[in-house]
Order: structure tokens, then C-alpha cells, then sequence
């Protein structure tokens, strides 16, 4: 018997949990259908770079699954409606009837135009996205798995820094990822023990920086405490609503979906550093860059993201199974944050997702635009686990 054929492919910025979902799907899917794989995304699709992934062992699929990055490799096309049209011709010649694609609000937007395309041309073919981004940007999702762990690693490095401030005062600046959203930078907030912990400062890209109050806010701070911790946004904007980053950057390389490439580059952190120690005459002042660690860093998982992830994915498998429409997976929003932490999926219309923003609720943000509020420590504790080490911040 001649088993009916499934596609899944990876898109966009790798987690340390993405392949948790793809295994996830495998596993529910081997036994009823021949599943494949598109190595580097939608672009292996137009390459005919197709493997076969029943083939894989448990031993291998358990090594897979528990390894960062995109298992298949990942792309960072994003496809116009004549891209879309070739991939729907190729899942055609290849009598696809379901294909997975795990990634963000551009791989959902994707998938609405391919699915859009086999229903004018009276193709049966089912799309189904799966949800993955450390960013947590995805609308109609309460949290998407990937930022979980990334905010354990966010978090878990604060908490870190704030040690080694401690131990040899000064101000220090931490430049996170996220340019439109800034659940991960309030993530570096999560594992502090007290009021002088740091991060004392956190800017968001919803919020105005405006740079003269960010020379008061760490005045403030480093003369309350002798020291002063602070997380940025990649990206933070101005009042002109101009990104920081690109307007002190000479260099502004841009990435297939024209965006500029903000988490290649140590421009802001050194801008804002230099500026502290030249308006603020303060001499220790040190800035990093996090880069691709918050999405890579090995070991440094929660066990919740990768639990959650693995789910979805199987989720994934099982509501194609019951339906015949095309849709997005997501973890359901929750109407309040308790510490009874319990999650239940749903499915979304792909055009309600694709192309579509999540930003940090008023509510997480403090009224000055420069911390979090405890509701969102209710909000994203949950998200980060309970395996940490023990430590503590005094004697």
C-alpha cells in the first residue's frame, strides 16, 4: 500500500526547541504517511532538495530532537505570491497532501498564499503552520514555544551579571533580541531577588527612548546603588519612531525580508555606553551584545518550552487528521496568570496570522517605560521552568 505523502519544513531563526516540534510531528506521522523533509526551508522546496524522514531511527530522532537550531536547515526567504505559486506546482507534481511549515508570522504568511493558490487550482493540499519563535511575537498565542527557553537564558545571564556588578560595581548594558516586540528583554527580569537587583532598567520597543531620561534613569539608579544593570531592546526607537540601532550604525546590512540586521552588530551597546561615560563622566561601563546564544545556547533549556513544543507539534499532526481546512496551531491565550500554569491549544485562520505583530500588553510595561510590572513576571515565569541552579545575591 502506497502511503499518502507530507511535507514539513523549517523557517526562519532557529530555538533550542524547533526540533522538538519537528520530531513531534515524525513520530505521529510515521506509521500513516511517507514524511519528508525540505532542507532549508521553502527554498528546498524550489531546489528539490527533498529527504526522506521515515528512514530516521528513534536513537537518531532522540539526538534530533534534543539539539538547538533547524534540524533541516532554515531560510530566511520570504516568498511573493510568484515563489508561492512554484512551491504549489512542485507539492503538486509530488502529490503532497499536507504540508507542515514550523515557523514564525512570515512562514504563516507563506502558507496563506500557497494555500490560497491550491484552492484556485482545485488542489486538496492542507498547510499547516506550527508555530516557533523566540520573540513571542505571534498573534493569537498566548506564548509560542522557543521564547521559553530563551528567556531561561536571558534571564539566567542577568542574573548572572548582577553577581558579577556585585562583586566590581559599575553599569552594565545587555542588547537582547527583539525589534518589534520586547517579551525577551523583559525576560531578563525573571530571577530577581530584590529591589537592588539588577536589571534596574529595561527599554521595549513599545515604549519612547528618548535618551536624556535614559541618562536620568541610570543617574538615578547608580547613585542609589553604586551600580546600575540594564537590558535593551535591539529594537528601541526614537520619538520619530527611528530605530537607535540603525541611526548609529554605519554599517545597516539588510536580510531577504529588507530588514536591517540588528543582532549582528555591537553599534548600540557601544553607542549607549560611550554616550554614559561621556554625558555621565562615569569610567566603568561595559555593553554586550547577546546575539544568536539566546537561541542556541546548549543546555540551557526549559523543561516546559521543550515539553510544549514537542506537544505542539504532535498536536499539529492530530488536528490535520480532523480537519480537512488549512490552519495555525497555537497555545491558547490565557484570560489570567496564576500559578496553577496549565495551557490548551486551538486553531487559527492563516490569514489571521500571517503578517501580523504581538506586542508587550500596557499592562507589562511600568508607567515610566522602563521595567516590567509584576504581571508579567506572572505571565512568563511559568514559561522558563523550575530548573535552576540555587544561589543567592547578599551573604
Amino acid at each position: 500500500m502506497i502511503k499518502k505523502k507530507i511535507l514539513i519544513a523549517q523557517g526562519g531563526g532557529p530555538t533550542m526547541v524547533i526540533n522538538k516540534s519537528l520530531v513531534g510531528i515524525i513520530q505521529q506521522a510515521k506509521k500513516k504517511f511517507r514524511v519528508l523533509g525540505s532542507l532549508n526551508g521553502v527554498r528546498g522546496i524550489i531546489d528539490n532538495k527533498i529527504i526522506n524522514l521515515n528512514e530516521l531511527s528513534a536513537q537518531k530522532l532522540n539526538e534530533i530532537e534534543n539539539s538547538p537550531g533547524a534540524a533541516l536547515g532554515s531560510t530566511r526567504d520570504k516568498p511573493d505570491q510568484k515563489y508561492c505559486d512554484e512551491i504549489c506546482k512542485f507539492l503538486k507534481k509530488k502529490k503532497i497532501e499536507k504540508f507542515f511549515y514550523i515557523g514564525g508570522n512570515d512562514s504563516s504568511d507563506s502558507l496563506r498564499l500557497i494555500s490560497e493558490k491550491a484552492k484556485k487550482d482545485n488542489y486538496q493540499l492542507q498547510c499547516i503552520h506550527v508555530p516557533k519563535t523566540i520573540d513571542n511575537d505571534l498573534v493569537l498565542n498566548d506564548h509560542t514555544p522557543g521564547f521559553g527557553s530563551a528567556a531561561k537564558y536571558v534571564s539566567s545571564l542577568f542574573a548572572g551579571i548582577n553577581l558579577d556588578v556585585n562583586s566590581l560595581p559599575g553599569i552594565y548594558i545587555g542588547v537582547i533580541m527583539g525589534r518589534h516586540a520586547g517579551f525577551l528583554t523583559a525576560s531578563s527580569a525573571l530571577l530577581r531577588k530584590r529591589k537592588s537587583d539588577g536589571p534596574h532598567l529595561i527599554y521595549f520597543p513599545e515604549s519612547t527612548f528618548d535618551k536624556s531620561k535614559f541618562f536620568n534613569d541610570v543617574m538615578k539608579v547608580y547613585k542609589k546603588y553604586g551600580k546600575c544593570i540594564v537590558a535593551v531592546s535591539e529594537g528601541i526607537k526614537n520619538n520619530k519612531n527611528q530605530l537607535l540601532a540603525t541611526l548609529e550604525s554605519s554599517l545597516n546590512e539588510k536580510d531577504a525580508h529588507g530588514n536591517v540586521q540588528l543582532s549582528g552588530s555591537s553599534s548600540l551597546g557601544d553607542f549607549l555606553s560611550n554616550e554614559i561615560k561621556k554625558t555621565l563622566k562615569i569610567k566603568r561601563v561595559r555593553a554586550d551584545t547577546l546575539g544568536y546564544s539566546q537561541r542556541s545556547f546548549l543546555g540551557c533549556y526549559s523543561e516546559v518550552d521543550q515539553k510544549e513544543a514537542k506537544l505542539i507539534g504532535k498536536k499539529a499532526l492530530q488536528f490535520s487528521l480532523k480537519t480537512s481546512e488549512s490552519f495555525s496551531v497555537s497555545i491558547k491565550e490565557r484570560s489570567r496568570f496564576s500559578p496553577k500554569y496549565k495551557i490548551t491549544f486551538s486553531l487559527n485562520n492563516l490569514k489571521d496570522i500571517g503578517g501580523k505583530t504581538k506586542y508587550m500588553s500596557p499592562k507589562f510595561i511600568n508607567r515610566e517605560g522602563n521595567n516590567v510590572t509584576k504581571q508579567f513576571i506572572n505571565y512568563a515565569l511559568p514559561l522558563i521552568g523550575k530548573n535552576f541552579p540555587k544561589f543567592t545575591t547578599n551573604l
